[in-house]
């Protein structure tokens, strides 16, 4: 399943920061018709992100109902990513 979308970045300060994307509602509703099949515990999703011209693996993390993409420091250093920037991404889940 591939998902593509854009959002606006935003810093989480808590015990642990790190900067987040949210994955628009209705591309969560379709995570969500999937992923009893491919969590791997905790509401966590593995995905492939795409973003500029970087891609890594990480998980979907589950918040407020929705889910968030956390974005790796070196992916923000090398996109030129920061807080409050609107980028695209582009998810694959292997289903």
């Amino acid at each position: 399943m591939d998902l593509e979308f854009s959002g606006d970045v935003w810093h989480w300060r808590g015990p642990a920061p790190h900067h987040f994307v949210w994955v628009p509602e209705d591309d969560a509703a379709q995570i969500e018709d999937v992923a009893a099949a491919v969590t791997y515990g905790w509401g966590m999703i593995p995905v492939t992100v795409h973003l500029g011209g970087s891609t890594w693996t990480t998980s979907l993390w589950p918040k407020d109902g929705g889910y968030i993409v956390p974005l790796k420091l070196a992916v923000r250093r090398a996109e030129e990513v920061d807080v409050g920037d609107t980028v695209a991404i582009r998810l694959t889940l292997d289903v």
